[in-house]
């Protein structure tokens, strides 16, 4: 009796832990008492965020990045984000299914307004893209989670045709490829997307020398950029042109092709609109992106051969969507409309590929970036 008891809880127990709700992390970017990186726990039948805590420790945490077991979580750490000193990337390991976080360390991001991170695919290396100074960097992960110094810190170099977005380099994301070879980056401010090979084991980039970056269309300004999940195509969304363009990626040598760019606006829009981000669902067949202006959201289907074609335009519920997340099921969009403060659900029709606001929006000062843990 007691033996079928005992069998019985701990059943029900391991069925509980199976059934946790998945944990979303969303950064605050803000300083002094709304700062922080606030954790909530996922419904995925419900599609609703339900607050667990909110880490503090951290000013204008703009991105941040989970590692690949999901122990760990790297953020931006800027007292005075875009100031004269450099920023720091700060390591956090999670603390099982809270939503705490306990603080490991912090390193010098080499560069100030510091924007985009990406773990690889081992956990060993962590990059990071410097808008203001135009660099990137890479630092290495120690077996604790935590960081140590800056290995590698390349300086971009150069300028284009926008007199008040383009004098010099703004690097604006930094992504690494699905085979851990290569490291891009997007360069809003000289109309290129840099090439890196990457030693995830030492974490140190070098520029690819068959092929150092891809030129983009003159004052096009590439933002984000996402490679599709087949590993063979590479989509980047250009903030001041309002377009995403579309390349063939070339896994052996790191080579770009441009392919096709396509609006993200309606062809009728006269006002002023600036793109943000992309993402694809994890089926590879829809792509969706943001305007901050229009306030809206952009979907496309994915063809075989790689090429967009647009579903349609929805309002992102938020003044100024900022970033995306899909729920790794694709049922579900997570739009951080930052300026708005709030955060949006958006039920996905896969069949069609329109998104439909689900819930109250979720309030919170200034949401950045959105990273999910199952």
């Amino acid at each position: 009796m007691i033996r079928q008891l005992l069998f019985t809880l701990l059943t029900v127990a391991h069925a509980s832990l199976l059934a946790a709700d998945p944990l979303v992390f969303i950064s605050a970017f803000a300083s002094g008492d709304k700062a922080g990186i606030h954790a909530f726990s996922f419904d995925s039948e419900k599609g609703s965020l339900k607050p667990l805590h909110r880490t503090t420790e951290i000013q204008n945490p703009f991105f941040l990045a989970v590692s690949p077991d999901k122990r760990f979580l790297y953020a931006i750490d800027a007292e005075k984000f875009g100031g004269d000193e450099d920023e720091n990337v700060a390591a956090f390991a999670l603390e099982g299914r809270t939503g705490r976080l306990k603080k490991l360390n912090e390193q010098s991001a080499r560069g100030t307004a510091s924007c985009y991170l990406d773990v690889d695919a081992t956990g060993k290396s962590v990059i990071v893209a410097n808008y203001s100074r135009g660099s990137v960097a890479s630092l290495p992960v120690k077996d604790d989670g935590s960081l140590g110094e800056a290995v590698s810190f390349i300086q971009h170099s150069g300028s284009s045709v926008n007199p008040e977005r383009q004098k010099g380099p703004n690097a604006h994301s930094i992504v690494i490829s699905p085979d851990n070879r290569f490291a891009i980056a997007a360069d809003l401010g000289i109309d290129k997307i840099l090439i890196y090979k990457l030693d995830a084991a030492k974490a140190v980039l070098t520029p690819n020398d068959t092929q150092p970056f891809a030129r983009m269309q003159p004052g096009s300004g590439p933002r984000h950029l996402t490679f599709h999940p087949n590993g063979k195509r590479v989509y980047v969304i250009n903030e001041l042109a309002n377009t995403v363009t579309f390349f063939d990626w070339n896994a052996s040598g790191g080579t770009l092709t441009e392919k096709q760019t396509i609006s993200t606006l309606p062809v009728d829009f006269t006002g002023k609109s600036f793109t943000a981000d992309l993402k694809i669902t994890p089926d590879g067949k829809l792509l969706y992106g943001t305007n901050r202006g229009h306030d809206s959201i952009a979907a496309y289907r994915i063809a075989d051969d790689g090429m967009l074609s647009l579903i349609g335009i929805e309002p992102s519920l938020g003044k100024g969507p900022q970033n995306l997340l899909f729920t790794p099921d694709g049922k579900w969009l997570l739009c951080a409309n930052m300026p708005g403060n709030s955060v949006v659900a958006f039920q996905i029709d896969s069949a069609n590929g329109k998104i439909t606001p689900h819930g109250d929006p979720v309030e919170m000062p200034m949401p950045s970036c959105i990273r999910w843990v199952e």
